[in-house]
């Protein structure tokens, strides 16, 4: 596996897995790109409701403002609350889960540092979804496992311009 992001098929898939990136995102993603029916994990539900609670003070980065950052993340979580019902981890995703945690390790990568994405591509797995989603990279060595279709990652208006 060269670990180059998948291509993107000139036809968007009609349903999709969104991971968690695109609805952090979505307010500044192209609908165009994204499916007409889309689902969520419930483990995308459980890192949107983590997020307010992991926004790091100002005093430790310089690359939002902790407030705006917290007031954007409660948003997205009520959004995505209000908009789906999220596909439970079940016991079909838990089997999924360890042979995507076997083709990570295949492709010399550790599974352990990205648990949660590798949850969501095992939802999708058993669901039958195409994983829809901005970083494809979090995803390399499970292309004979699920469709990774990749989404054009906006630049955000609220971020700072980090100091050089």
């Amino acid at each position: 596996m060269s670990g180059e992001a998948p291509e993107r098929t000139a036809e968007r898939p009609r349903q999709g897995l969104l991971d968690t990136n695109i609805l952090v995102l979505r307010r500044w993603i192209d609908p165009t790109e994204l499916p007409d029916e889309m689902a969520i994990s419930a483990i995308t539900l459980a890192e949107l409701s983590a997020g307010p609670h992991q926004v790091r003070p100002n005093s430790e980065q310089d690359l939002y403002d902790e407030h705006e950052e917290r007031v954007r993340r409660t948003e997205a979580l009520q959004r995505t609350e209000s908009e789906f019902d999220p596909v439970p981890f079940d016991a079909e995703a838990a089997r999924m889960y360890g042979r995507v945690t076997a083709a990570v390790v295949a492709a010399g990568r550790k599974p352990r540092r990205r648990i949660a994405d590798l949850m969501i591509a095992a939802t999708a797995i058993a669901e039958g979804l195409p994983l829809i989603t901005t970083n494809p990279g979090d995803y390399v060595g499970l292309e004979k496992l699920v469709s990774i279709v990749p989404v054009t990652r906006p630049s955000l208006p609220h971020e700072k311009t980090p100091p050089r």
